[in-house]
């Protein structure tokens, strides 16, 4: 996942590669936190080349993660797919002093390189971070666990009453107010 500066030309140079998710510290944390399971290794396309004062990658990445529906809870697999463009920047010695800069496409973009190689893991890593769903939902119509006796409502009906009465106020709900 590393490449040479000196490498680096004014043609596209194409890297692939596979890697385990334990190969990136951060989406390890994510697994040991219980947060995904990764069901396959993180492929991974990049499109290398020198332009002008920088070096552009262009990249694409894919896998297969297991996560937890955030409404009823059970596992499911869903697949992630991401296509992205950074641009690499060597860091300049000096500061400069300026009060207000105005951000551009290219910095929004764009990552700051030492030394003579870069290396593209933690793109890598921050990508797949991107892609993961911040609600996931086993499907779009899920209905979730049943406020009372948690039983998976997708599966069955529990036979619990539920009216109109909404859960945010049940603090609430025994409050007397005199008057």
């Amino acid at each position: 996942m590393k490449i040479r500066i000196d490498e680096i030309i004014d043609q596209p140079k194409l890297l692939v590669f596979e890697e385990l998710a334990e190969s990136f510290p951060t989406l390890q944390e994510l697994t040991d936190a219980g947060e995904c399971e990764f069901l396959r290794p993180i492929a991974a396309e990049l499109s290398v080349w020198r332009e002008y004062d920088h070096i552009r990658v262009q990249g694409s990445l894919a896998t297969t993660v297991r996560v937890n529906c955030s409404r009823c809870l059970s596992g499911f697999d869903s697949d992630l797919r991401s296509a992205f463009t950074m641009i690499y920047l060597k860091r300049k010695q000096e500061l400069q002093d300026e009060d207000e800069v105005e951000l551009g496409e290219e910095d929004l973009v764009s990552v700051v390189y030492e030394g003579d190689e870069i290396d593209f893991a933690p793109e890598i890593a921050e990508q797949v971070i991107m892609e993961l769903p911040l609600k996931p939902l086993c499907r779009e119509n899920c209905l979730g666990l049943c406020a009372t006796c948690g039983t998976d409502l997708n599966a069955g009906e529990c036979g619990c009453e539920r009216g109109s009465f909404n859960i945010k106020f049940a603090a609430l709900k025994n409050l007397k107010v005199e008057k």
